[in-house]
């Protein structure tokens, strides 16, 4: 602790240096945090949805294929089946393609029971089942947008040739389904035309040990029409989906290695500048009775202070991101803070940047003989 001042004086030997080193740091710990926060954005939608008691029921071919309206009624009476929710998707525009957002037709009698946990009011369902154009929007797409209840807005539709105008009359909450507005099916159909198609079927089990014997019931169903299903749990659903990204997390961890090796030769580089301008200095300290220990310690820490300043404005600013866009950008799961874990494991890369930059040189010049170094100088 007392050489702890010397430290921070040799820190503003150079300030511009020290602050672009930092800065340098900073950006490739802030990326970092980002590509971390990833696999927990991803733990956390699979948490969520594994106490679930629905079932999703899509085309065995894929999601990108539809199933008949007519799969419906028959899942729903079948045993140990509480509801029956169809989707169809219209995924239209809002204003500018950067402005878009799911927006899928369901049918309004469903909410009661296929999503209870919702826990969407009484007087918000009867507005949906009643308002032809009602619509559902979740918390975060309401906030991001300005948008408030009672305002109708026009989507352009993408997959299909029309614009539907719907009227926002309640909000969904905070979940792993809620950057996304929900229309009523009856309405999007009629709009394109009754195709008499549904993409996926949300079907509501009873109780939890019945599960699988749903998904059998309705897989043997429809085995042998023009569109078998393949139904499986929420759960299951979810990391299906989200193993689609696997490759892409895989790029983005390579990609932010490949930066902090970058960052690290570019702090090693400042480093050796630095300590190769104290070579006089370092030479007087070491015949002043300093040990060759005592001083590359000291050059060592003095970079790992550096690399640890870099480390909490890095953080800070992934924090502050997560907050801000983290509910936009990461679906609104309820990850609006940077997991302490993240912190901390981005702190010790970080200050392990420092600590590695300063090695080398630090090591090299205490080696050095101090007569040598003095008559260098001189």
């Amino acid at each position: 602790m007392k050489y702890l001042r010397l430290v921070f004086r040799n820190l503003g030997r150079n300030r511009r240096r020290t602050m672009l080193t930092i800065i340098s740091i900073s950006v490739s710990i802030f990326i970092f945090c980002g590509v971390l926060i990833l696999p927990v954005f991803f733990a956390i939608v699979i948490k969520s949805s594994a106490a679930s008691l629905r079932l999703v029921c899509h085309a065995k071919a894929g999601l990108s294929y539809s199933m008949l309206e007519a799969y419906g009624p028959k899942i729903a009476a079948m045993p140990h089946v509480d509801g029956v929710d169809s989707w169809s998707a219209f995924m239209g525009l809002y204003h500018n393609p950067s402005d878009q957002f799911p927006n899928l037709g369901m049918d309004p009698d469903s909410i009661a029971t296929v999503w209870s946990d919702w826990h969407i009011s009484k007087e918000t369902r009867d507005a949906f089942k009643r308002e032809r154009i009602a619509a559902l929007v979740g918390l975060d797409t309401m906030k991001q947008f300005n948008f408030h209840i009672g305002q109708q807005i026009m989507l352009k539709g993408t997959i299909f040739p029309v614009n539907l105008t719907v009227k926002i009359v309640g909000t969904l909450p905070k979940g792993t389904l809620a950057p996304m507005l929900l229309m009523r099916r009856d309405y999007l159909q009629e709009a394109i035309g009754h195709p008499g198609r549904v993409d996926v079927y949300w079907v509501k089990v009873d109780r939890r040990e019945h599960i699988q014997q749903v998904i059998e019931e309705i897989d043997e169903a429809f085995a042998n029409s023009s569109a078998p299903t393949q139904t499986e749990t929420e759960e299951s659903f979810q990391t299906n989906v989200l193993q689609q990204f696997e490759t892409i997390i895989y790029l983005m961890e390579f990609f932010a290695a490949i930066i902090l090796l970058s960052i690290t030769l570019v702090a090693a580089n400042s480093a050796a500048m630095s300590i190769r301008e104290r070579r006089s200095e370092v030479a007087v300290m070491r015949s002043l009775g300093f040990t060759t220990r005592t001083v590359s310690l000291l050059l060592i820490a003095e970079s790992m202070m550096l690399g640890a300043i870099a480390g909490v404005v890095g953080t800070v600013l992934a924090e502050l991101s997560v907050k801000i866009e983290g509910p936009r950008i990461l679906g609104g799961v309820g990850l609006d803070w940077l997991p302490p874990s993240i912190v901390v494991y981005a702190l010790i890369v970080a200050i392990a940047i420092g600590a590695i930059s300063a090695i080398v040189p630090a090591i090299g010049i205490v080696r050095r003989s101090i007569v040598d170094e003095l008559r260098a100088v001189a």
